[in-house]
Parts: structure tokens; C-alpha cells; sequence
């Protein structure tokens, strides 16, 4: 077999069956393998920044590395903002590019660019092929590299003359693997047992792990109250009756004062994100802290720990669980007090029942999802429906919630709910997403269109770059800067454009009919909903700021929204 052949070949003994690519000169004998190949189906986006991203919400919503391909310069230039979006939210990911013959290397060859040096830090490991017997070893490596331990992007860079001459694979054996060592918990047992005040948080380590039966098995044997991370919405249920939500920035009241109160953090599968904890050194003023994860440079980073524990979560969740099933912890007042927060500092909104209102974010996705099906996969773009969704939304399970966390990248939303849609063919996918996100990926109508994917597109619209804009309105006096998209197209002729249906709705009482046409209608639908430009997510910290200082909702005078608007 020839280099090309042999990606093949790893494709189908790891039970790879979608890819995401793009193709160009010297990626094209990889191309010209895949026409005799029935086994890989090779889903065609329109630009390489999507086929990333895609392969991005393939891995989030399968839990199964996702696999982008691109030729050599601009393809593979354009699969970055996509490839450190998912090494920065710790997505398995499998990158392939070709690069120039081995003999123009260093010689500004047509399309030659640096890729190794380019990527090295946005990606787990990275290898430039020199010979074509390396290959094999090299695909059979990474395969294992990007979904073990912390998973992440592993990228090949590959000559084009590489994947034309045959190669001889050596001979594979599985080099047996070090029986893990048991993780010691007795010191974050005894620390548990002290604790009056404990408080669980969690993030997106959990499904990393595929925890997600284990931790909630933990949650509902300790009762103890938790919050999670923007990445970790799910873990608890939509049912959990001891989940306070977000925490953070944009967190509920209740989240950010059980953590200020709490005299113990048992942090599982999170990194202390600055966008949670807010100024580090006001978080969690009271407590002690028990760190747990599978990556040991998280441990100790941010926030030194009285107990670190690191290993495999399912294994260290299922010890606590028998553990403190035998001996219950002692915390039903703290208990109680934090569902009382919850009841009074959790996400209020009024669902406005005026029927020719404007539409409300809140509200919306309120409604939303209240309609759609409990195993609705729910793709976002960043901005401020993202923190809508993450605020309003019930999810049910880590994986219904795709989103862009670490790196917050516009344009994300669409190409991974593409990606979804793949992994998850009977469920239902929606990408909500703001006018300005959209716009950033808006040619992967097409390749909605081209597989026929029954997805949902929501376009929450308020002409302007909405989190900039609040902002600048609260942080930097008012003084807006680059934030007007009052240009936007018509996004309702722009989706006929593509053969996908479209309607708009503007007003409280077509909310609840505009969702169930969109979720009735059998193939693709695309619902664009008029928001009012000065509305903001609430609450809010300011960047920098202690979660201590929340700023709730600002009233502003009547005259002064009317002379806005004007």
C-alpha cells in the first residue's frame, strides 16, 4: 500500500467512518484513495476552518475522535482557529494535512507553510512525516495519543510524495499497558467528613472521561450541592436536586455564594477557568480544596490544593461513592441553605405573556426548551445567546451541550452542529446562534444542503455585536466601537437561497408556533428571531472583578431606550 492507502487502512481498523475535509494538490493522492473506498464517508464543507470545527462537534457529540483533512498552505492555515479551539476544550481530534514534496521543504515552495512550527501550541502532539515507512507507526500513535489521558488535537503533516510511495508497515504489537495505580482517597475522605459547607464543582472533564453515570451516581449517594463550569452544564441532569448552575461570570447568584460560603471545594474534571473563578484571589476565600483530575499540570496551577488526587474519574468516583455510602455526610443545614439560594438566586426571567411584545433571549430559550425533545443536541455560537442557553436551558446530558469554551470562537456553532448531525443521524440538532456568529460561517448552508441534514438553525438577531456592545455599554462608558450589523442580509431570503426553508418572528406570541414549525418540519429550517438590540445578559462580572460583585439587571429610563432606538 501506498502512504494514502495506509491512512485508509487506520481509518478502518480504529472504526473511523466520517471525516470532515477539504481537498487540494497535496492532499489529493488521499483523495484519489477514497474514491475506491466505500467504508469512509468524506463529508465536504466549504471552507477548512468548518471542516474543524465540524470534526469538532463529531467528537463532543460521539464522545469519538473527530478527523479533519486539508492540503498543504491555506488549508492548512485555515484548520487552526478550529484545531486550538478544540485543543483549548480538550476535544479528541485527528488532523491531517499534505504538505510539499519532501524536496521543496524549506524552499517557499508552492503552498509550503511551516505547519509543525505553526501548531505546536495548539495542539497535543504534532509530527511532519520524512519517510514513507514511518507512516503507519506514526498514524497507529497518534490514533492512541488523542484520546488518552487529557484527550486533545494531534496533527500530520504529511509530503505529498510520502502518501504516494508504497510503504511497508512493521509488524504492530500492542506493548502491554502499566496497570494503573489505584488513586489514594483516604485524604479527601477525611477532609469530606471534616467539611460543614462542602460544594462540588464540576466541568467538562467529566464526559471527557465518560463519567457522566459515575458522577451522578457520587451526587446523588453525597447530596452534596454542586455547581458546574460553562463545559460542564449536564452533568447533573435536568433533574438534579442539588444542582445551584453556572458558575462565574455570567453564573447564577446562587452558584457564585455557595462557592464564596463553602468551607471545602471539590473540584472534579475542571481547570479553574479564569471565566469561572473571576479574580482568583477572592474565589472560594473559605474553603480548602480537593482537586481531581486525570491531568496533573492542572493540579496546583491555578490554586494550590490540600488534596490532589489523579487518575482515571471513574474509577476515583466510584471509590468515594462506596466509601461515603457507608458513612453519610453530615450536611443536611448547608444542604437546605443552598437550595434556598437556588429558589431566590438562580436565573430569574419573566416569561412575558404580552402577545405583541418583543421578544426576549431568556424567554426564547426558556421556551425552547420546554418544546424541543429531551435528547435535543444544542450547538452555540459565542456571544450573548451562548450565555442565554447556558443560563436557560434544562440539559439533560453533557453532551447535548456544544460549545465553545476556552478559546470562544465566532463561527463555531454551525459547522459543529454539521458535525452533530453526523454523529447523531435521528436526533435532533439545533444551532443557536446570534446574527454575528452566523455570518462567520454562513457558507456551510451549503453543505446542509448538499447532505440534506435535517438540522435547525436559530438565528437570534439584534443587529450588533451584543456582548461587545454590553460591554462597552457598562465597562467602557457607552462608547460603542465597530459593534452596528444593521446591514445584516435577509436571512430568510439568504437560507431559500440555499433551498432551506426559512421564517421570521418578531413578537411574544409567535415564539411557541415559530419553534414547533422549525422541530415539526422534516429536513432543514432556519428560524430568525428579532431580538431587541440594548438587551443584556444578567448577571454580569466584570472581566477581572470577584464573582462577589455581581451587577444584576440596570433599568434603563424609557427615553433613553426610545432615543436608542431611534
Amino acid at each position: 500500500m501506498n502512504g494514502a492507502q495506509h491512512i485508509l487502512e487506520a481509518f478502518h481498523r480504529h472504526n473511523i467512518q466520517t471525516v470532515f475535509g477539504y481537498p487540494g494538490g497535496c492532499i489529493m493522492p488521499l483523495y484519489d484513495a477514497l474514491v475506491d473506498d466505500d467504508r469512509v464517508e468524506h463529508v465536504l464543507c466549504r471552507h477548512e476552518q468548518a471542516c474543524a470545527l465540524a470534526a469538532d462537534g463529531y467528537a463532543r457529540a460521539s464522545g469519538k475522535p473527530g478527523v479533519c483533512i486539508a492540503t498543504s498552505g491555506p488549508g492548512a492555515t485555515n484548520l487552526i482557529t478550529g484545531v486550538a479551539n478544540a485543543h483549548r476544550d480538550s476535544i479528541p481530534m485527528l488532523v491531517i494535512t499534505g504538505q510539499v514534496p519532501t524536496e521543496l521543504i524549506g524552499t517557499d515552495g508552492f503552498q509550503e507553510t511551516d505547519v509543525l512550527g505553526m501548531t505546536l501550541g495548539i495542539v497535543k502532539h504534532s509530527y511532519l512525516v520524512e519517510r514513507a515507512d514511518q507512516l503507519p507507526a506514526i498514524l497507529e500513535e497518534a490514533m492512541e495519543l488523542t484520546q488518552s489521558g487529557r484527550p486533545g488535537p494531534v496533527w500530520i503533516d504529511i509530503p505529498k510524495n510520502i502518501l504516494l510511495e508504497d510503504a511497508v508497515a512493521a509488524p504492530m504489537s500492542t506493548p502491554a499497558q502499566p496497570r494503573a495505580a489505584c488513586p489514594d482517597i483516604q485524604d479527601a475522605l477525611i477532609l469530606l467528613r471534616k467539611a460543614r459547607k462542602p460544594l462540588l464543582y464540576s466541568g467538562g472533564g467529566i464526559s471527557l472521561a465518560h463519567a457522566e453515570a459515575s458522577f451522578r451516581e457520587f451526587v446523588e449517594c453525597t447530596g452534596l450541592p454542586s455547581v458546574v463550569t460553562l463545559k460542564g452544564i449536564g452533568n447533573p441532569g435536568k433533574h438534579s436536586a442539588y444542582n445551584l448552575g453556572m458558575l462565574g461570570m455570567h453564573g447564577s447568584r446562587a452558584a457564585n455564594r455557595a462557592v464564596d460560603e463553602c468551607d471545602l471545594l471539590l473540584v472534579i474534571g475542571a481547570r479553574l477557568d479564569d471565566r469561572a473563578t473571576g479574580r482568583l484571589d477572592t474565589f472560594a476565600p473559605n474553603a480548602r480544596l480537593i482537586h481531581i483530575d486525570a491531568d496533573a499540570s492542572e493540579i496546583n496551577k491555578l490554586r494550590s490544593a490540600e488534596v490532589a488526587v489523579r487518575g482515571d474519574l471513574n474509577t476515583i468516583l466510584g471509590k468515594l461513592t462506596q466509601a461515603l455510602r457507608e458513612t453519610p455526610l453530615a450536611i443536611s443545614e448547608w444542604r437546605k441553605q443552598c437550595q434556598t439560594w437556588h429558589t431566590t438566586g438562580g436565573f430569574p426571567v419573566a416569561d412575558n405573556e404580552e402577545p405583541l411584545a418583543p421578544i426576549t433571549g431568556p424567554a426564547f430559550i426558556r421556551q425552547l426548551s420546554r418544546i424541543a425533545p429531551d435528547d435535543t443536541i444544542i450547538a452555540c455560537d459565542v456571544g450573548q445567546h451562548q450565555m442565554w442557553v447556558a443560563q436557560h436551558y434544562q440539559f439533560d446530558h453533557p453532551r447535548h451541550h456544544l460549545t465553545s469554551g476556552g478559546l470562544g470562537t465566532m463561527g463555531f456553532g454551525l459547522p459543529a452542529a454539521i458535525g452533530a448531525q453526523f454523529a447523531n443521524r435521528e436526533s435532533t440538532v439545533i444551532n443557536v446562534t446570534g446574527d454575528g456568529s452566523f455570518m462567520m460561517n454562513a457558507q456551510e448552508l451549503a453543505t446542509i444542503r448538499r447532505y440534506h441534514l435535517p438540522l435547525k438553525l436559530i438565528i437570534m438577531d439584534n443587529q450588533c455585536l451584543g456582548m461587545v456592545r454590553q460591554q462597552q455599554e457598562l465597562f467602557y462608558n457607552n462608547r460603542e466601537s465597530q459593534i452596528n450589523l444593521d446591514d445584516n442580509p435577509d436571512f430568510v431570503a439568504m437560507a431559500r437561497a440555499f433551498d432551506i426553508p426559512a421564517l421570521k418572528i418578531e413578537r411574544t406570541d409567535q415564539v411557541r408556533r415559530g419553534i414547533e414549525t422549525i422541530l415539526a418540519y422534516n429536513g432543514p429550517m432556519l428560524l430568525h428571531v428579532a431580538i431587541a438590540r440594548e438587551e443584556n445578559v444578567w448577571p454580569i462580572v466584570k472581566p477581572g472583578g470577584s464573582n462577589k460583585e455581581m451587577i444584576d439587571e440596570i433599568r434603563r429610563p424609557a427615553a433613553d431606550k426610545q432615543e436608542k432606538t431611534a
